[in-house]
């Protein structure tokens, strides 16, 4: 497989825009900066492009109709989604690339939380309400972080009504291997999601061990892109939340190994296993974007 012939999506958000001083609250976490700094929202997109991302995403993984609300912004749930569609093609424009835009729709009552979420009936009307929203800006819909079968095929299928193509990321089992958090398999919850055609099926924010357990499946899925995209925690508590109280709620915490280079060390094992379609996730930054696409430049050579 050729350098060419791989697609390199962004790094996370959240922890760039913490480092850059911009307060991330727990309730809607990265989605804050579109009203206090969306100056450095393009910053960051803008540092993901340089780096060789060749698709960015959205800054509306925070723009969630319930977690708006606690902070008293429930008037500004369009206006927050078209402004992470704008600052992403701002980006782009700026940069004067070629790079697509991913339109990030998240899970809708918490993320790795399989006992939390909604049915399908609820859940189906957030996703169109959201991607009719990001529609005018995105290439492409990227279902994030979906921990249940049935909360992926939901944010599928609605994201599907568009004419956009539409990416699925499974997050997956801290432990077990090749099972989404809810324990469902992997391989039938792909069996399950091929028959809405996503243009790509993926595995993200969760450990980068787990993703190279589970690329075989993946590459196997017949999906057009295939791959990966880990986040840097340690793990996920279990029960957590971003807003919780408990001791084991709140931010997570960082695992020191994953610099770039170490994280790229999983990147080559994905790519050498089939993938085409890689990048990071939460706790990554721009740095890992440019190791990847390093080692990418050397291995076309």
């Amino acid at each position: 497989m050729t350098r060419d012939s791989i697609l390199v999506l962004d790094s996370g958000m959240g922890k760039t825009l913490s480092m850059k001083g911009v307060e991330i609250p727990p309730t809607i976490w990265s989605a804050n900066a579109l009203i206090v700094a969306p100056d450095v929202v393009v910053e960051v997109h803008l540092e993901n492009i340089k780096a060789g991302a060749k698709i960015i995403t959205t800054n509306s993984y925070g723009i969630i109709s319930s977690d708006i609300e606690k902070e008293g912004l429930k008037d500004k749930y369009e206006e927050l989604n078209q402004a992470a569609g704008q600052l992403a093609l701002d980006a782009v424009s700026l940069a004067g690339d070629e790079v697509m835009i991913a339109g990030s729709l998240p899970p809708q009552n918490g993320s790795y939380r399989p006992d939390r979420v909604l049915d399908r009936k609820f859940l189906e009307p957030l996703y169109r309400r959201q991607a009719e929203l990001l529609a005018p800006y995105v290439d492409i819909f990227l279902c994030e972080t979906m921990s249940t079968t049935e909360e992926a095929i939901a944010a599928v299928s609605a994201a599907s009504e568009f004419e956009i193509p539409v990416m699925v990321g499974l997050t997956l089992h801290d432990k077990k291997i090749s099972c989404l958090r809810s324990g469902e398999s992997l391989i039938d919850a792909i069996e399950k999601l091929k028959g809405l055609d996503p243009l790509g099926i993926l595995a993200n924010c969760c450990l980068p061990e787990r993703i190279s357990d589970a690329m075989p499946i993946l590459v196997a899925s017949g999906a057009e892109y295939t791959g990966g995209y880990a986040n840097a925690f340690t793990h996920i508590p279990q029960d957590w939340l971003l807003d919780g109280v408990k001791k084991t709620d709140g931010r997570l915490k960082l695992r020191e190994d994953l610099s770039p280079e170490n994280y790229c060390k999983f990147i080559a094992n994905w790519v050498q296993q089939g993938a085409n379609l890689v990048g990071g996730c939460c706790g990554t930054t721009a740095n890992h974007i440019h190791s990847i696409n390093e080692w990418l430049k050397k291995k076309a050579l």
